[in-house]
């Protein structure tokens, strides 16, 4: 089955190179450059991805939406998503496909050892509570593309990765969990500690009103 890995991208020119090595043996790269101011969709084209550019920086939602498209274009069957900053651990991802090649499988959720900021630890027990799911955040997240085109719309809200997870998960679509170690970051984080924390507990807010409303 073919696999696309999709790798949002703002201003990692330090990591991307080896990121993108890291995982093209497990699908096809895809990184969206989003309104990058250095050099990072060049380095990462260089290395074997195939690089989408935002012209402005849009966010990571909007970067994972248009990798999603791109995926979508060039045929993929399996999606998985993967950070730029090269905290994630690549070896995770293969145990990813090979769940989601399982027929009962449409949707794989990485789990990390601790929450990275107190309004994910709210999230994530929300989310234990919900659909028995420890870490809703992480960024490694393997979907069925099939999938995606069910729930577009998700693709088209604040929190993406989130909402199609969700999306799924309230159909009682088949998940699998696959624990992810993570690296030491190189570098400051590219979205500041409250404004994380911010979008992160409107997402649960919005999650919240949507199992009121079912």
């Amino acid at each position: 089955m073919k696999a696309a890995i999709i790798i949002p991208a703002y201003n990692e020119a330090g990591s991307i190179a080896r990121v993108v090595e890291s995982v093209r043996s497990y699908g096809i790269p895809i990184v969206v450059d989003d309104g990058c101011s250095d050099e990072t969709g060049r380095r990462a084209a260089e290395a074997g991805a195939t690089v989408v550019r935002h012209e402005a920086n849009r966010g990571y939602d909007a970067a994972l939406a248009t990798g999603f498209a791109e995926a979508e274009r060039i045929g993929a069957e399996l999606v998985v998503t993967f950070d730029a900053d090269g905290q994630l651990d690549s070896s995770s991802i293969p145990v990813v496909i090979d769940a989601l090649k399982r027929p009962n499988v449409g949707l794989v959720i990485g789990v990390r050892d601790a929450a990275a900021r107190f309004s994910e630890s709210l999230f994530n027990l929300y989310a234990k509570l919900r659909f028995g799911v420890p870490d809703m955040l992480c960024g490694l997240k393997g979907f069925r593309m099939g999938w995606y085109a069910s729930h577009r719309e998700s693709a088209e809200t604040a929190s993406v990765n989130t909402a199609f997870a969700l999306a799924l998960l309230r159909q009682n679509i088949g998940f699998a969990l696959v624990p992810v170690a993570i690296n030491p970051r190189a570098g400051d984080s590219r979205f500041g500690t409250w404004r994380g924390n911010v979008k992160i507990l409107r997402a649960l807010a919005s999650a919240l009103m949507q199992d009121a409303r079912r």
